[in-house]
């Protein structure tokens, strides 16, 4: 559509990265081809007017990846994509975190970024780049977006630390980081680690961070040679003398009603002043409408009460419910809390609460999703967990819905964290779901802590409890900074960052960063990373306190599963001819029974009485004959010279007539006939498989 603008610089040592304009989606107001290797990604930024009545900013923020992208068909009927999976869901959680706060306050116009992936070379991924493509979008246009914003994934192999490592680098990396931010300033961390500790962390974030600075390097000149001028916009700020008028009502008991103890109780406090305020003010401010006055006040108010918590925080090192800026709230442990389900616990930090449910399965219950960039096909989770967030949890009423991007995300979070401390050799498949009772602050840590203890409970041997804490921010207009431990609902909407780290005692296995303002120093946040490890050592001991370990045993209600190893030449004859037998066992047995390609066999029953007999099925399928082994076989051939035995399923052997007693037998059927059941003793077994088997000396073992 115009002439194409492009900058390319060094990602690393060996690989460059691209960004370019003008080719594409003119009539966007910004967009921009990003490309590393052959994953080449768009992102396109449009802006509308203001929603009348809108008091906050509406950003959209979206990604896709299209099957065309790797040279493949969607599956389904339609042959066309449907909606978002939750890869690119929670990829547009990872560009939305970073790109909001750098936009001004009082920016109310609707802004939508939109990122696509277009090619998928299988080797580069695709988030981190859709995530340097949003930002380039919005230097590129008119917009008032105070980027620009890198963006890098960070993975630790063989003790080097890797930028955007390739696929196959990540199957063996001790960390997954995603790092977004400004030269010397970090804004959005996400990913999990196998425990690694908060040194490395550090380590790794100053290596994203000279990544950081060159990708930022190549937005502002590529904006500089390609980017629209910026305009002039209006910020919808809440006149000054309604702002004044405001405060001077509610100066005299705004502090008291700020450090009124209990969510419920501070909260309808602060409603009847706002109310008693718009009774006295409406007067003052006749000449507005009754739908202008009440949002002017509404986020006055809340502006007022953002600074009074602020300053109560900063200069007095106020807490909403009394503690110090370390403490962290009572909390509070139980586990088998509910009959009948697997595993079950009710964990509470403060007003907190989360009550985890954990249950067994198959390889059936597995959850099987799209990898579209993958060459193997479909990916398969053997744990995972989900996480409501019901409207009675913070006392509301709303329209009840399926999980959204919030809930999608602080599942995957929790999910990833306790992950790393299920065995990848526990022949369960295992599903949390925590279900939030109530929420006041950081429920994404409740349910990491609710899951562990689920999981205990239910006797899934982990190999370390796993909990989980958040780490607040408050700053003041002099660059006071003040961290506080364990935030509430309130330190979160008034504070300035949300930064969770879970972890066993050994090291980090999760962690997100949100943060309102528009960059931290590392620094900084490696002080927040030490007080979050502090904190969880505590947690840690509560959880131990209320179960010390895993319970020995699989819950009894749980089915029951056991792993055999077979022959893989003996596949055949268990599953049968046309599935005969394998469906003759689950049928008679009432089990499940998977079976993989190495020999694997795994075996599933709703009681110890139904595995043992499926088992039993299940070797006498596969056993292989053994030299000098009795064994009572069938008689299912009748020859002159003797009789072919079957000793095992699908298995026979030769009973020649001279082995079949101690003395001359005149005709085979002397001894048996076909269907007689024979004791025999295998004699031996050539090198092409043929078995010879003996009566008499059976018979000879038996009388000794």
């Amino acid at each position: 559509m115009g002439e194409e603008k492009k900058i390319v610089f060094q990602l690393d040592d060996s690989r460059t990265m691209e960004i370019s304009t003008g080719k594409m989606a003119g009539l966007a107001n910004g967009s921009c081809l990003v490309r590393l290797g052959d994953t080449v990604i768009i992102a396109a930024a449009c802006s509308g007017e203001p929603r009348e009545g809108s008091d906050f900013f509406p950003l959209q923020v979206d990604y896709r990846e299209k099957y065309s992208a790797a040279g493949k068909f969607p599956g389904g009927y339609i042959k066309r994509e449907g909606r978002p999976s939750t890869k690119e869901i929670l990829t547009c959680r990872m560009i939305d975190r970073p790109i909001r706060p750098l936009f001004p306050k009082g920016f109310f116009h609707e802004v939508q970024v939109q990122c696509m992936l277009l090619s998928a070379d299988g080797v580069n991924d695709a988030d981190v780049l859709a995530m340097v493509g949003a930002s380039a979008s919005l230097m590129l246009s008119d917009l008032p977006f105070d980027g620009p914003v890198g963006a890098v994934r960070v993975g630790k192999v063989d003790g080097k630390y890797i930028v955007n490592p390739t696929r196959k680098e990540m199957e063996k990396s001790t960390l997954e980081l995603i790092y977004a931010g400004r030269p010397d300033q970090v804004i959005m961390i996400e990913g999990e680690a196998n425990f690694v500790t908060e040194a490395e962390m550090r380590e790794a974030m100053y290596c994203a961070n000279e990544a950081i600075k060159r990708q930022c390097d190549a937005q502002i000149e590529l904006a500089k040679i390609a980017g629209r001028a910026k305009k002039e916009y209006h910020y919808y700020l809440v006149p000054e003398a309604l702002q004044n008028a405001l405060e001077n009502f509610c100066a005299a008991e705004i502090e008291a009603t700020c450090t009124i103890p209990g969510k419920e109780n501070r909260q309808n406090a602060l409603n009847t002043m706002l109310a008693n305020a718009r009774a006295a003010l409406r007067e003052q401010f006749a000449e507005m409408s009754d739908a202008e006055f009440n949002l002017e006040t509404a986020k006055g108010f809340d502006d007022y009460v953002r600074t009074i918590t602020r300053k109560l925080i900063l200069e007095k090192h106020f807490r909403p419910d009394g503690r110090t800026v370390t403490d962290i709230r009572p909390l509070s442990a139980e586990v088998a809390v509910l009959p009948v389900v697997h595993g079950s616990a009710l964990f509470s930090r403060g007003e907190t609460q989360a009550l985890v449910i954990a249950t067994l399965g198959n390889e059936k219950d597995a959850q099987e999703f799209d990898d579209l960039t993958s060459v193997t096909g479909n990916a398969v989770k053997r744990f995972y967990l989900h996480y409501n967030f019901p409207n009675y949890s913070v006392g509301e009423v709303g329209r009840i819905a399926g999980p959204g991007r919030r809930e999608i995300g602080h599942g995957n979070l929790a999910e990833r964290s306790v992950s790393k401390v299920v065995p990848a050799d526990f022949p369960y498949v295992v599903r949390c779901v925590s279900e939030i009772m109530s929420s006041n602050g950081s429920t994404s840590m409740a349910s990491v802590c609710g899951a562990t203890l689920a999981l205990m409970d239910a006797g899934v041997p982990i190999t370390a409890p796993v909990a989980g804490i958040s780490c607040g921010l408050v700053t003041g207009d002099n660059g006071e900074r003040l961290l506080l431990t364990d935030i509430l609902g309130a330190e979160d909407h008034f504070g300035d960052m949300d930064f969770k780290v879970c972890g066993t005692r050994d090291g980090i296995t999760g962690f997100q960063l949100d943060l309102k303002l528009p960059g931290i120093p590392i620094e900084l946040l490696c002080e927040a990373m030490e007080r979050n490890r502090i904190a969880r050592l505590k947690i840690l001991d509560v959880i131990e306190e209320c179960l010390p370990a895993p319970r020995p045993e699989i819950n009894p209600r749980a089915p029951r599963i056991d792993v055999l190893q077979i022959n893989p030449d003996k596949i055949g004859a268990l599953i049968g001819t046309g599935g005969k037998n394998i469906r003759s066992i689950t049928e008679e047995t009432g089990a499940s029974i998977d079976v993989e390609e190495d020999g694997t066999v795994k075996i599933m029953a709703g009681n110890l009485e139904q595995l043992n007999a499926a088992k039993e099925r299940v070797l006498a399928s596969t056993a292989e004959a053994e030299i000098g082994k009795i064994y009572r076989g069938k008689v299912v051939t009748i020859r002159d010279f003797g009789a072919f035995v079957e000793i095992l399923p699908g298995m026979d052997g030769l009973l020649h007539i001279s082995e079949m007693a101690d003395y001359r037998v005149n005709k085979v059927t002397d001894i048996c006939n076909e269907g007689d059941y024979v004791t025999v003793k295998v004699i031996d077994i050539d090198n092409s498989g043929k078995i010879r088997l003996s009566r008499k000396a059976a018979l000879k073992d038996l009388d000794e």
